[in-house]
Parts: structure tokens; C-alpha cells; sequence
């Protein structure tokens, strides 16, 4: 933990020590009171308390699913600022909301996972541009996928009511993030990310600065055979097709490829 937080230690271990007694505080880290501890100290050692709080609370005290720095609060049991999910109506007869003449919504997870939408289709897509300009689809929406993690849809229940495509970037972080996001919802689709689509677009590819590697449980055959080549650089060095590259017309022939 480093000598450099020696003069720390005090205030660390007063913040384990409030948490311990404080089960399940669900509340935010501002609203800690803590004598001569600022919350502001909580969140700049986040990594160091985290360490520690791992060490000393009971397994049901800490909510595993979470993660990392940014997800720290939920981890221990505090509330976090509300994030948001953006939404596209692909069907001007199923808005997102009755009272809503916007095609393009922000709702937090709570809302969102409250709805009750007659819809038959979701495309999760990850470029901005496409999101936004995604064709009219009937019974459909668009998710914008970038911004969060898949745990904020996944108590959207009425998600496994519908059928999922997901269309991120051909490079070997799109399939985690689409393997990641099929854990959650299985019948989830990938959507114009095969060997076909990347072969057809090599003056656009680049290169994936870091590569994943690991396993990826959840992906199809084919889906394993085209991440394995990515990572065996089959095709190149960390080779990527950004999903911006794809041109629209491609978009329709795929669409018209599933029946949509």
C-alpha cells in the first residue's frame, strides 16, 4: 500500500472502521461523516480502501458484480449518481414514452427497467453516428452502447422479451463487449461483425492498441473463429474495423438479410 500513505493510515483505517459498523449504508460517499475525514479523501483512495474493505467486511457486505474505481460505491453498499441509458425509437407507432414526441430519450436504469414497451426488436449499437441515423425499423428501438456497462439493463426484465442485436466494432474488444453483454441476455444476435463484413472494408482497417486475449465464453462458433484469427493476427498486427466504417447501404442489405 506504500509508504507514502503512512500519514494516511489514521484516516484509512476511521473509514473501514465507520463502514464495518455501518452495514448496507445506502448512501452517497458526500454524506459520510467522518470527524477530520473529508469525503473527498474516501474518493482519492479509493484503490487503498478497497484493498481493505475486502479484507475485513463479511462476503454479504460486498455486492461482487461491481468492480474497479468507478464502480467502488456500489461495491460497499452506497448509493451512485443516477447513470443513464439513451434510446431510439425505430417505430414512430411504439414511442419510447405515451407523452413523449422525442425520438431520442435519456432515461435512468430504474425507469427504463420499469417499462412496459410493445416492442419486438432492440439494436444495442456502440458508434454515435449510426445509433443516430439507424433506419426505421417497426416494433424496434436503438440503444446506445457506449457510456455504461451491461449490468444497467440487466434488470430491465422485459429485455428478454425481445430479441437483441448488438453491433460494436470488429477488433477483439468488441467480441468481450458482446460476449460480456450476452451473459446477461443470452439471445442476444451480433450484428455486422463477421469475417465477411471486416474482408469487405480492409482499406478501413486500423489497429486495436492493446488486444484482448482471454476466453470468451459466450460467443458463437463462428464468432470464436473470427476472434481467435484477431487475436492470432490472421488477417494482420491487432487488426480493427471500426463499426463508423461500414457504409449505410451495408446496413440495409444486412438488415434485409435478417427480415427486419
Amino acid at each position: 500500500m506504500g509508504l507514502a500513505l503512512a500519514d494516511d493510515w489514521e484516516k484509512l483505517l476511521s473509514v473501514v472502521i465507520w463502514r464495518k459498523t455501518h452495514s448496507k449504508p445506502h448512501i452517497y460517499l458526500r454524506q459520510v461523516n467522518i470527524p477530520d475525514v473529508h469525503t473527498k479523501f474516501i474518493e482519492t483512495h479509493r484503490t487503498v480502501l478497497a484493498e481493505l474493505l475486502d479484507l475485513v467486511l463479511d462476503e454479504t457486505e460486498i455486492q461482487r458484480e461491481y468492480s474497479g474505481i468507478s464502480q467502488f460505491a456500489l461495491r460497499y453498499g452506497f448509493l451512485d449518481k443516477p447513470k443513464h441509458i439513451r434510446l431510439r425509437n425505430l417505430d414512430k407507432d411504439y414511442p419510447i414514452q405515451p407523452s413523449s414526441a422525442y425520438n431520442d430519450i435519456y432515461l435512468d436504469s430504474l425507469t427504463f427497467s420499469q417499462l412496459t414497451p410493445k416492442i419486438k426488436k432492440v439494436f444495442i449499437i456502440e458508434n454515435e453516428i449510426n445509433f443516430l441515423s439507424f433506419p426505421e425499423i417497426s416494433h424496434s428501438w436503438a440503444i446506445f452502447g457506449a457510456g455504461y456497462g451491461w449490468s444497467l439493463l440487466a434488470n430491465a426484465t422485459w429485455l428478454h422479451q425481445c430479441q437483441i442485436y448488438y453491433w460494436g466494432d470488429i477488433d477483439t474488444h468488441g467480441f468481450a463487449i458482446l460476449n460480456q453483454l450476452r451473459s446477461y441476455f443470452p439471445n442476444t444476435i451480433s450484428f455486422l461483425m463477421d469475417s465477411e463484413m471486416l474482408l469487405a472494408h480492409k482499406s478501413f482497417w486500423s489497429k486495436e492498441a492493446k488486444q484482448q486475449t482471454g476466453e470468451l465464453r459466450y460467443l458463437t462458433e463462428a464468432e470464436n473463429e473470427l476472434y481467435a484469427a484477431l487475436v492470432n493476427n490472421t488477417f494482420g498486427d491487432n487488426v480493427r474495423l471500426e463499426q463508423e466504417f461500414v457504409g449505410f447501404d451495408k446496413i440495409k442489405v444486412a438488415l434485409g438479410q435478417e427480415g427486419l
